[in-house]
């Protein structure tokens, strides 16, 4: 079996008009009103809802109540425009088009009042020939429909069936029949963001002009061969030839680290035609191979392919390669019923840790690289090493890709279908799959993308019966999943793209779903494929209520933003947890009060006599409560890893939902709107860390469990301390015999019952003391600290109320903050407001008297300013 190889193709622009003309209309653009009456100048890229923001007609949309206040912009039809000179000769040329990247989304375009086509879905790349239309003068415009409008004009269409849903949950104050129009689906609302439907040109708009022939797109497949164990690389180019003869040249392709340059000659026939070439990569040079952050480097090599072609005409690309290969392994586990779900790269298992990502912004053009890079990087430094593209939001910008695959994060990607069914008539299957093809041709190159996902939850919409479908009617919608989903887009991933693996949705049983026609009658089996699972009413701290799956893809649980967050969206009648602004924000059914429910099981609730503090301590409690549930959970999948108990385990992947913000609101998101770190952030850091000890219960027993991530096996010694709640000196300390921990694997370190554990430190009982526990060499400690509560906190003995200060020095780039406390103090939450920038760590158990923290600045700031800004709180202050 040969096994595929992915590569990246950065591509860039051909030189001075060897190959063509181009000229791009980005920048200034007309934008005026269905009506008539109000007419303002835009960008490209941008949207409609930029364009009145910038202009001072709206406010921030997202200011208190205005995505109900600005829901007039998007049931407008609105016209943008621009006119324009073409500074070349075009009687020079025999072909002019105009090519979208992005129209979002349904828009009917005329270039000098000719109509010259429409546009449909967002997703998809436009191309127009233009050239018996286009002048040296010429004006351009796109009449935009409505997308909420265009929406239900669709679905009404549809009368042989309805496509469930047809709305979205009320408390989501969303937009009905999103599943109608291929746009961004969270765009007509979601549970944890706003209603904007936008409308404009959101990526790149250009005219190309060419004579003889044009290179429309080239794609890479470097291909593995495990007999020969030699890499090579298969090309394909697609050409638009417009000469009456036939075309004929020479590629030649340079890859010059690995000593590697071939030539092969072409001829092209006149029409579209595709060209393709296998380059072998020279045997007697090391391949580095592209790996995941935590397990190597992240190796490219540059590569230029140089056409030569009749009449002069050369076209000269670049080009970066990474070499890498994916499989996803299902197979027989001994002990267990079902299959393995995990993904070998390079040969190499690897736990898949780290989380689910939404779009950045309800307004693409606000998405720079910048917070690209800052919320990317900020997943890194949490010791994730992957991210799922979620189905329901948009297929990223290249920026997105590029830095994935520069920090080493693999990339679940969906296609843009989620928690829907959709209808299969003609015109919405011919728009999804040239909308498959092109992002499939787009994407594939990059390394970072390990599995496309075809869906998100449809299949557990349908079988799990989401939308009350009556039994009879059911088998209309099985035959149009299999016909969206089997027969549509895995065809056209499979044809397009060898590389990688295809999963039909998530969650899935994976090869036992396509055994039962492709939608498994349990799609949350645990013994195949991933699970999503969320439960806001049990004890989150009990992990028995969590599945011992072999991969999950989804969970979480919610939590407030940090009041600086908040502030700049509201105002001061807004600052309580039951305000109707706190309600409007919160876009799940209940789910303030399933935050409250699972604080209740541990905590008190705060206790102040100011309303504004006691709406700050609510929002703290919702940040502990989220980091301590989710890292319970997140500890119980890594365990898992290892082992088969009653049939079920090796869980080998856990993502949780979700990692970033759309806007400043009550989410699973562990990075607010503006990437500032939760204390779940924190925590993750840790759960996520390459080496880490696991404590957990189970009928009166303690045990600890070791984690290894790492690529080789180390020699530790684990330390197990026992703390009183009154006290900054250990009530007592053993270590271990220095062992061996084996790479890649979770195992037994410690076991202890609880009693004797406690018998065995004095004057200990599960209310007044709490355990700490770490991973060390000799010298220093190789995992975070780690700790278990023996009790709730709100039945905790001898808590006092801690008094933590800081001194703050400037050391270099970063700001040292030197911490004493005079108590014990769980959950230490250092805050500097608006300031942005991270710390090394926050979110704490502080059992020492002193300790150091840094801060990570993201912006230039000062000593002053930072104590100006400074708070901290630890559990007792909100009592």
């Amino acid at each position: 079996m040969r096994l595929r190889l992915l590569l990246l193709l950065a591509l860039c622009r051909a030189g001075p008009a060897a190959s063509g003309r181009s000229l791009s209309l980005r920048g200034s653009w007309r934008i005026r009103s269905g009506n008539g009456s109000l007419e303002l100048p835009g960008r490209v890229p941008g949207c409609v809802h930029s364009a009145l923001l910038k202009r001072g007609l709206i406010q921030d949309p997202y200011y208190r109540f205005n995505d109900l206040g600005y829901r007039w912009i998007s049931l407008d039809n609105w016209t943008y425009s621009k006119k324009f000179k073409i500074p070349f000769n075009i009687s020079k040329w025999q072909k002019m088009n105009l090519i979208f990247e992005g129209v979002d989304t349904v828009a009917k375009v005329l270039l000098n009042s000719v109509p010259i086509g429409r546009t449909g879905n967002m997703f998809k790349r436009y191309s127009f020939d233009i050239t018996s239309v286009v002048r040296d003068v010429n004006s351009l415009e796109l009449r935009f429909q409505s997308p909420v409008l265009y929406a239900a004009q669709r679905s009404k269409a549809h009368t042989s069936y309805s496509v469930p849903p047809d709305c979205p949950p009320p408390v989501q104050r969303g937009q009905c029949h999103v599943n109608f129009i291929r746009k961004e689906q969270s765009s007509f609302s979601w549970d944890w963001g706003p209603s904007f439907p936008t409308q404009g040109i959101w990526k790149d708009v250009r005219i190309e002009a060419y004579n003889i022939c044009h290179l429309n797109y080239f794609m890479f497949s470097p291909v593995y061969d495990n007999h020969t164990q030699e890499w090579s690389l298969e090309i394909e180019s697609s050409f638009d030839v417009v000469s009456s003869k036939p075309v004929s040249g020479q590629v030649i392709v340079a890859i010059p680290k690995l000593q590697t340059q071939q030539t092969h000659s072409i001829e092209l026939q006149p029409g579209e035609r595709t060209v393709e070439l296998f380059v072998k990569i020279n045997k007697n040079v090391t391949v580095e191979t592209w790996w995941p952050h935590g397990h190597g480097n992240q190796t490219g090599y540059n590569m230029t392919i140089l056409f030569k072609l009749d009449g002069g005409l050369t076209i000269k690309k670049s080009a970066k390669v990474y070499f890498r290969t994916v499989e996803l392994i299902e197979e027989p586990i001994e002990g267990s019923q079902g299959l393995s779900f995990y993904f070998k790269i390079n040969g190499l298992p690897i736990f898949l840790k780290g989380s689910n990502w939404i779009p950045a912004d309800s307004f693409q053009d606000r998405v720079s690289s910048d917070l690209l890079r800052l919320l990317l990087q900020s997943a890194v430094d949490a010791n994730m090493n992957t991210l799922r593209v979620w189905g329901g939001g948009i297929y990223e910008q290249e920026e997105f890709y590029r830095l994935c695959d520069e920090l080493g994060i693999m990339v679940w990607q969906d296609f843009m279908f989620a928690c829907a069914l959709y209808p299969t008539d003609r015109d919405f299957m011919n728009s999804v799959r040239a909308e498959v093809a092109h992002q499939v041709r787009r994407l594939k190159y990059h390394p970072s993308i390990i599995v496309w996902g075809g869906n998100n939850e449809n299949e557990a919409a349908l079988m799990m019966n989401w939308y009350n479908i009556p039994p009879r009617e059911l088998h209309t919608y099985i035959k149009d999943y299999v016909v969206l989903y089997v027969k549509n887009i895995r065809k056209i991933v499979l044809a397009e793209d060898k590389t990688r693996p295809f999963i039909i949705s998530s969650p899935t049983n994976g090869a036992e779903s396509i055994k039962e026609g492709w939608l498994s009658l349990n799609p949350y089996d645990n013994n195949f494929g991933d699970v999503h699972f969320y439960d806001y009413i049990s004890d989150c701290w009990n992990w028995k209520v969590f599945p011992k799956a072999r991969f999950v893809s989804e969970y979480g649980y919610q939590s407030w933003p940090s009041f600086s967050t908040l502030e700049k969206v509201s105002s001061q009648e807004d600052w309580s947890y039951n305000s109707k602004f706190s309600l409007h924000r919160q876009h799940h059914a209940n789910g303030n009060n399933e935050m409250l429910h699972q604080i209740g099981f541990h905590f008190k609730f705060p206790e102040s006599t100011d309303p504004l503090q006691t709406f700050k301590d609510t929002i703290y409690l919702t940040q502990v409560m989220q980091a301590q549930c989710v890292k319970t959970e997140t500890e119980f999948y890594r365990r898992s890893r290892s082992e088969i108990v009653d049939g079920q385990g090796y869980t080998m992947g856990a993502l949780y939902w979700q990692l970033n913000d759309i806007w400043q609101a009550p989410s699973w998101a562990s990075l607010e709107y503006g990437g500032k770190w939760k204390m779940l952030h924190y925590f993750a850091r840790h759960f996520f860390a390459p080496l880490l000890p696991v404590g957990f219960e189970d009928q009166d027993v303690f045990f600890i469990y070791g984690v290894s991530d790492l690529r080789s096996d180390c020699e530790v010694k684990l330390t197990v301390r026992v703390h009183t709640w009154s006290s900054l000196e250990p009530q007592c300390s053993s270590e271990t015999e220095r062992f061996v921990l084996k790479a890649g694997t979770a195992v037994l370190l410690y076991k202890e019952s609880v009693p004797v554990l406690l018998k065995n430190c004095g004057n200990c009982t599960r209310q007044s003391c709490v355990v700490s526990f770490y991973l060390s060499t000799d010298s220093q400690l190789v995992s975070p600290a780690n700790y278990h509560f023996l009790s709730s906190l709100s039945e905790s003995v001898g808590l006092h109320k801690a008094h933590v200060t800081a001194i703050i020095s400037q050391q270099g780039d970063t700001f040292a903050f030197d911490l004493e406390t005079s108590a014990v103090a769980p959950f230490v939450w250092l805050d500097v407001g608006s300031i942005p920038g991270r710390f090394s760590d926050n979110g704490f158990l502080m059992t020492e008297k002193t300790r150091t923290v840094l801060f990570y600045p993201w912006k230039p700031t000062s000593k002053s300013e930072l104590e100006q800004c400074f708070r901290v709180t630890s559990l007792m202050d909100v009592y």
